[in-house]
């Protein structure tokens, strides 16, 4: 392991709609940001945003609660100069978003701090600048994708130019518009997700003016999962597959998952069984975006909220 700061390490806890994250991150001796420590458990304490008032669940926020004690648990073998719980669109738009937040500093003792939208926008653009494979870029979109909203970024020489947090989320489109994700997903609901996806960004005042020749990063589960089914299609390991994901590849795989019923979803290789539910909405989503901004391909990053949040707590 490369030598790092003394004293200098942070513990981030990224309360996600779909999973809970945890990142233990140091400076190293030059300044640059090294993971120590990354875990990942699939709790969707976002199952409710659908509705209106969007409301979390009772079953989801014990299963939150639990998978945050579970995280902050590994971290405490790092002795983490600072633990930071950060929550995003799920506890954000919730009615009752407050009352669990209450609940986790009941049980740890630390304080979530709830991100408004543009906020998490721009720290998961923080976060990628953090990411190695990336420092060529300087003209580029960002799009992360989570449970219960889409951000979007745009860079002008490594700087951000525009942040904006949407309500497209694939847990709040897969209760908006699949009426039964047991079943195969329609034509008519296929057609209705896209058009609205299409119609926030159209209406929004985010402008996508990079020109032709950007670039477009995509972070978030939904992308892992789409490397990871391909990987598992030809025998490679998500982390040696290449971290680019073209538009034909989301289209395939849109044609291959749609036809099919949950059950027989949950049984595809390299997807976890925890969003097979909603991966037809988010594959949707991923290839309406391309579609839009006029973009072939995207380039998957690992590097995102949780790594911003180190990077600012970091200073």
């Amino acid at each position: 392991m490369k030598s790092v700061v003394k004293n200098s390490s942070a513990a981030i806890v990224d309360i996600g709609s779909n999973s809970i994250k945890l990142l233990v991150a140091a400076r190293g001796a030059a300044g640059v940001l090294q993971g120590l420590r990354q875990h990942t458990l699939d709790v969707r304490i976002s199952t409710g945003l659908g509705q209106t008032p969007p409301r979390l669940g009772d079953d989801g926020m014990v299963a939150g609660l639990v998978a945050i004690e579970e995280l902050l648990a590994l971290a405490a073998p790092f002795s983490p100069a600072k633990i930071l719980l950060v929550a995003t669109s799920a506890v954000r738009d919730a009615v009752n978003g407050p009352e669990f937040c209450d609940r986790v500093h009941a049980a740890t003792g630390h304080a979530v701090r709830v991100l408004p939208g543009d906020r998490e926008a721009g720290l998961i653009g923080r976060g990628l600048l953090c990411d190695p494979a990336l420092a060529d870029l300087q003209d580029f979109y960002v799009f992360d994708l989570g449970g219960g909203s889409l951000e979007c970024l745009a860079f002008r020489q490594r700087k951000i130019s525009q942040a904006r947090s949407f309500r497209l989320g694939c847990v709040r489109l897969t209760e908006r518009f699949i009426a039964d994700p047991a079943w195969p997903v329609t034509t008519a609901a296929t057609t209705a997700l896209a058009l609205h996806v299409r119609d926030e960004l159209k209406n929004s005042d985010f402008r996508f003016d990079l020109g032709v020749a950007a670039k477009a990063v995509f972070t978030g589960g939904s992308m892992t999962s789409v490397r990871a089914i391909t990987g598992a299609m030809h025998g490679v390991a998500l982390a040696d597959t290449p971290p680019y994901v073209s538009v034909d590849t989301l289209s395939a795989l849109i044609e291959e998952m749609l036809p099919l019923t949950l059950a027989r979803r949950k049984k595809t290789p390299g997807l976890s069984a925890e969003r097979a539910d909603v991966l037809p909405a988010a594959l949707i989503t991923m290839l309406t975006v391309a579609e839009f901004v006029g973009i072939r391909y995207f380039h998957h990053s690992l590097h995102n909220l949780r790594w911003g949040v180190a990077a600012e707590a970091l200073e």
